[in-house]
This record gives C-alpha cells, structure tokens and sequence, in this order.
C-alpha cells in the first residue's frame, strides 16, 4: 500500500495519555521525590540506552537499500517516534512538577499531599491509599491521585474525621481512622 494513503500518527496516543493524565487548570504538577526520580531515571533509560540502539538498527537497515519494504527500518523509524514521543512527554512532566517531600508532615494526623491514610467506609470495609502524584498513580497497589475524589475528599482531614464522599451511588461517609507519613530520611 502506498504511504500516501495511511496516517501513521503516534501524536493521537500521545494526547490521549496527556488528557487521562491532565493536571488541573492553574494547578502544580504535585510529585514525590521517588516519582520524580523514576521518571528522571526513564528519560535517561531513553536518551542513553534506548534510542541508541534503535538508531543503529535504523542506519544499518537503511544501509541494505530499498526502504519502501525494509521491516527493519519501518518499525525503526516507527519505534524512534515512539521513543521521541516519550521523551518530550517525560521532558514536559519534569519541567512542571513540583516536588513536595511527605517526610516534612511525619507525625501529623492531618491529611496532605503523599500522606497514607487509612479510612472506613459507610459499609465498614477498610482501605489504606497513599495520596500521590498524577505520574505515580497505582490504584492496584492503594496509590491514588491527589485529584482523584477520593483524595479530594480526604485532603485537611484529620484522624478521627467524618468526611462525605461524592459517589455516582450518591454520598458515601467515610472515617479517617489513621494518617501516616514517611519518617525523614537521616543524613
């Protein structure tokens, strides 16, 4: 097929993870210090090893002649835009973030940012979540984003707390039953 006819555009996915990962109007780009260093370490993973190795690949396989069906250098090119992508996302997070260390608030009872607290529901069940960053957000693993719901709802609360959680099930009220930050590092 003639490549006039097919739009090959990585920018679509690209937009698509900034939207689901959209920061706030006017807001900061609220990240821990271990987030950030993970995707410092990314970026360089990137720059120094990966794409090194994809250019090789790309200049050799350019190298053996006709381009037009060299799989080699099509998926090449086609991962060096990937990685390219990557980098300018990965760029962009760190020159917005704002690094907020957790171990400053150790031994507070009220909740902030990378604060993990432990609430009940209005159905008794338990759930321990770590207020975190946009970037480090897991939820498999109880790693929630300060914009999401939950830890709006939580955010100024204090141990011992009834807070009212906006659910698409209607009010839910939940008991801040422990907050707990990391302990400073020691020098």
């Amino acid at each position: 097929m003639n490549k006039a006819f097919v739009k090959e555009s990585d920018e679509d996915d690209e937009e698509a993870i900034a939207l689901a990962q959209a920061i706030p109007a006017g807001a900061k780009n609220y990240i821990t210090p271990a987030g950030y260093q993970r995707i410092k370490d990314e970026l360089l993973q990137l720059i120094d090893v990966e794409r090194p190795e994809v250019v090789k690949v790309v200049h050799w396989a350019a190298s053996n002649g006709d381009r037009s069906e060299n799989g080699d250098y099509i998926y090449g090119k086609r991962r060096l835009r990937q990685i390219d992508g990557r980098i300018r996302f990965l760029t962009k997070r760190m020159d917005s973030a704002a690094v907020v260390d957790p171990s400053v608030q150790h031994g507070n009872d009220q909740i902030f940012f990378g604060a993990t607290v432990t609430y009940a529901n209005s159905a008794g069940e338990e759930h321990t979540v770590t207020i975190v960053g946009i970037d480090e957000l897991d939820p498999l693993n109880g790693k929630i984003s300060w914009v999401s719901p939950v830890a709006r709802a939580l955010t100024k609360a204090r141990e011992g707390d009834l807070i009212t959680l906006q659910t698409p099930l209607g009010p839910d009220e939940l008991e801040v039953i422990a907050v707990h930050y990391p302990a400073p590092a020691a020098d």
